[in-house]
């Protein structure tokens, strides 16, 4: 099971009326957008979160695979390439309380991918149509909406609660959220699992830089992170490091990075006064293998902070 974020606009009352979402195939040029030929990725079960002018408002499942179609509207295009697209059937679930982006961004905003994103850095949706939502920003979202949405009634409100009540047994979100939920955290987990088996042999189950071989305090670190990963990136062991909780922190948050020689990089951010109380030795060099190259080479690129 996949999830999508889908940019609706002015398209969604229509859309939601006939149970689909729908793009075009390539613009007047002939032109195709990644956003537009995504569509062909949607499968049946996958769960699309709609967005309509700054806000989510509803979550949506698809009843099948993704397919051609011409556009089924009562308005079609004057442009005949226009009105052949993608067409996928769903089951809309509307919000009761829609979640407002901009207000959630500071949670949210860590969890979008570089490239691809369905947001900009203040907040506002960039243009284009269908985006992925990767596992981590899909629990997000559906924690944001469980938080105002789900009414949760205590037995000192009972007597005085009957509608919320009401509203609860009947809530069709309640489904939808507790198993798209389950699925991603555990498809995260075991994912996580063997990316850690794999990589723990790798660095000789022991810290890349300090040398700690306590399992209890190592973390099989990514290099490109899940979000920003394919799946089969996110399983791959070189995809990483084994690195200290202490090390790991600084890794992951852009502090330390490593070149395609395995040369240890330090942030100009981190005062060289402080080296020593972080573990951190300039010049030091780790040894690594040559699949690492290209992740190491991608987090120096991306993740690392230079100013």
């Amino acid at each position: 099971m996949n999830n999508f974020i889908v940019m609706q606009g002015q398209t969604y009352h229509e859309d939601k009326e006939l149970g689909i979402i729908w793009s075009t195939k390539w613009d007047r040029g002939g032109n195709i957008n990644h956003s537009w030929e995504r569509m062909t990725e949607v499968k049946e079960g996958d769960r699309v979160f709609h967005y309509v002018k700054g806000n989510f408002v509803a979550i949506s499942i698809a009843s099948e695979d993704c397919k051609e179609a011409s556009k089924p509207s009562s308005k079609p295009s004057h442009h005949r390439e226009k009105d052949e697209g993608y067409l996928v059937n769903l089951e809309y679930h509307e919000l009761d309380v829609p979640i407002n982006v901009r207000d959630k961004f500071t949670e949210i905003s860590p969890l979008l991918p570089i490239k691809y994103s369905p947001f900009q850095q203040d907040g506002n949706g960039n243009q284009g149509y269908l985006y992925p939502c990767n596992e981590e920003l899909a629990i997000k979202l559906l924690e944001l909406i469980s938080e105002s949405n789900i009414y949760r009634v205590s037995e000192e409100q009972l007597e005085f609660a009957v509608e919320d009540i009401r509203r609860t047994e009947h809530n069709t979100l309640i489904p939808v959220i507790a198993e798209t939920e389950s699925e991603e955290k555990t498809k995260i987990r075991l994912g996580q699992q063997k990316f850690r088996k794999g990589l723990l042999p790798l660095w000789e189950g022991k810290c890349a830089l300090c040398g700690i071989d306590l399992p209890e305090l190592l973390k099989a670190t990514h290099s490109k992170p899940w979000k920003d990963s394919t799946n089969e990136e996110r399983l791959d062991p070189y995809n990483g490091v084994l690195l200290c909780c202490n090390h790991d922190a600084l890794y992951t948050n852009g502090f330390i990075a490593f070149d395609g020689q395995g040369r240890l990089h330090i942030s100009s951010l981190v005062c060289e006064e402080d080296y020593l109380k972080y573990g951190l030795k300039p010049r030091t060099k780790i040894k690594i293998h040559s699949e690492n190259k290209v992740y190491f080479k991608w987090h120096k690129r991306n993740i690392f902070k230079k100013e």
